[in-house]
């Protein structure tokens, strides 16, 4: 008996260790503003990072996964001004999630969102799954619910596309009034791409709190493998670095700039 309590005082004692360490391995970002967490987590990536060649060849700055928490995410300004995509990019962007596009792509958030289900069908039926008016419905009916989420990822289809979602799951949470959201992304492009990826979800974010009469809570965006294209989009990390003043890239990325005396 006295060694069988050893073993699980021992193996609890493990269990404990190893997730507290996986815990400090994730990055955390608190920001006031959209605007701000995105430029923190360009900071981030170019000082902390390392360099990965993807497996389509691409050059890549890399870190450990990233978890940013904005607690006013509708807090002006939501953009950065180093950013290439100002509002009225990001008021597109945000519509075309919310309101579907004409557009055509390998995916599209709306329709992954909004009608999930693609080339699946049950019982000889097309499977179609408005998973943000189930979101809507679950919390109408059941406030306190940890279940209104919604997810991206059709294996049906995703295991045999060249582009698939980046955008996992979308989870959502009524507390004392408030709607907080909670996304998780299992790859993102965080100088290209996230500024406007977080702007659109706090709009949706926003779009479900007035269906639900609910005020605005936090916004949570967790990136499991973020990065940024280096080679691919050094003019728009210019802007960001403001030649050292404000960000102090690793190495290779001053190296394949040049712009200034730390890429000498």
């Amino acid at each position: 008996m006295g060694l069988r309590k050893s073993f699980v005082l021992l193996q609890s004692r493990y269990s404990y260790i190893t997730i507290f360490t996986y815990a400090l391995c994730m990055r955390s970002i608190r920001a006031p503003n959209l605007a701000q967490a995105h430029e923190l987590v360009v900071k981030t990536i170019l000082e902390k990072g390392w360099v990965l060649e993807t497996e389509d060849q691409e050059a890549t700055i890399e870190t450990e996964e990233i978890a940013i928490r904005v607690d006013h995410p509708l807090t002006i300004p939501m953009a950065s001004s180093h950013s290439r995509f100002q509002q009225r990019f990001l008021l597109k962007y945000a519509d075309d999630l919310i309101q579907g596009t004409m557009s055509e792509f390998e995916y599209d958030y709306h329709s992954r969102l909004f009608d999930w289900g693609e080339t699946l069908s049950v019982g000889g039926k097309e499977v179609h799954v408005d998973q943000i008016q189930y979101i809507i419905q679950k919390l109408r009916s059941s406030p306190a619910s940890r279940r209104a989420l919604a997810i991206t990822w059709n294996p049906v289809v995703d295991e045999q596309l060249d582009d698939c979602p980046c955008l996992q799951l979308v989870q959502c949470v009524l507390r004392e009034g408030l709607l907080h959201m909670k996304v998780v992304f299992r790859s993102n492009d965080m100088l290209s791409a996230a500024g406007a990826n977080m702007y659109a979800l706090v709009r949706l974010q926003q779009w479900i709190a007035e269906h639900l009469s609910a005020g605005m809570g936090s916004y949570t965006h967790i990136s499991l493998v973020p990065h940024i294209y280096y080679l691919r989009d050094m003019d728009d990390i210019v802007p960001f670095c403001e030649k050292g003043a404000t960000i102090r890239p690793i190495p290779e990325v001053c190296a394949a700039c040049g712009k200034c005396s730390r890429g000498g």
